[in-house]
């Protein structure tokens, strides 16, 4: 990658490590639905904003079929089984299962010709980081539970196939403007949620989470995300759930008084090693390069924004 690629990629490592905190504070207090909702809706009055100054959403709007797919999938699904399986294991644990997402990224390419198509040696990186996927819960097994676990590999398959939506059907398309209505979409539909039930008497550490993972872990990640997808392509960009569970474990522990088990200790070295045979070598650098130029190559890569690039914030 590039070096502006290396630095979102190490901004998203870090913002895409917050979120496991907040989401296991916040679930205390609301249910994951109603979270879903508050999530959304102060994202989207944030990022809608922008995305319309911009004109950016009538050509979303004109999509509203693949935009619904885009918003089941990446935010809808995943967003409210990340909060039920929080409610069962611990922060730490959640964000090193949702490690497997550059996994199931790679094997992609064999249902769609927007994925990378990766090396053997950088399959090989991605096989050793399941197998610390894998020693990170049968190590620990008789401490873990099975249908949480079960709901993280559903988020990791979601995330896994967000990009490749964005690819096949937004890629001529403002990125903005896919997840302003994205977002907003999701908050329409979790709404009764919110009015149904709505949260009263939540302490200030719960109201705190709801605005990190708002305005921090959504409007500003996913601005930042889209740019990384650009530089690095839709599956290789999710090789930031490689890293940011380090980032998981670390608050889990200080914040919240989590343990670190055998299971930890063993699984996610693999996963770190996986992440840099994965993530580096020349392959990396020549699909950036390619991601770069304005002809296509053999591997077909993201370009998420036609236009020139500007300062989204």
């Amino acid at each position: 990658m590039t070096k502006r690629g290396w630095s979102l990629f190490l901004a998203m490592c870090v913002i895409w490590g917050l979120p496991y905190l907040f989401i296991r504070i916040a679930v205390e207090h609301v249910s994951p639905a109603g979270l879903v909702f508050l999530r959304t809706a102060l994202a989207a009055l944030v990022l809608l904003p922008l995305a319309l100054a911009r004109r950016e959403v009538a050509p979303v709007l004109a999509r509203w079929r693949p935009l619904a797919l885009f918003a089941f999938i990446e935010i809808m699904v995943p967003w409210v089984l990340l909060g039920h399986a929080e409610q069962r294991i611990s922060s730490s644990l959640a964000g090193l299962l949702v490690a497997a997402v550059p996994l199931f990224g790679a094997l992609a390419f064999l249902i769609s010709a927007h994925a990378e198509r990766f090396t053997t040696a950088q399959i090989g990186g991605l096989v050793l980081g399941f197998a610390g996927v894998a020693c990170l819960v049968g190590l620990d097994l008789d401490h873990v539970d099975l249908l949480a676990v079960a709901e993280m590999l559903g988020v990791a398959i979601c995330y896994a196939a967000g990009p490749l939506v964005l690819a096949r059907c937004f890629a001529d398309v403002s990125g903005l403007g896919v997840m302003a209505c994205a977002l907003t979409l999701t908050a329409l539909v979790y709404a009764p949620f919110g009015v149904l039930d709505p949260p009263t008497d939540l302490p200030a550490k719960a109201w705190g989470s709801v605005a990190v993972l708002a305005l921090v872990c959504t409007a500003l990640a996913f601005v930042v995300f889209l740019e990384l997808i650009k530089e690095a392509g839709p599956t290789r960009s999710t090789i930031i759930t490689y890293v940011n569970p380090a980032v998981a474990i670390v608050l889990g522990v200080l914040l919240l008084d989590e343990k670190v088990t055998t299971g930890m200790m063993v699984g996610f070295p693999l996963i770190l090693v996986g992440c840099v045979v994965a993530a580096g070598g020349r392959a990396a650098e020549a699909d950036a390069t390619t991601a770069a130029s304005t002809e296509p190559a053999a591997d077909v890569v993201l370009e998420v924004e036609a236009e020139p690039e500007t300062d989204p914030v």
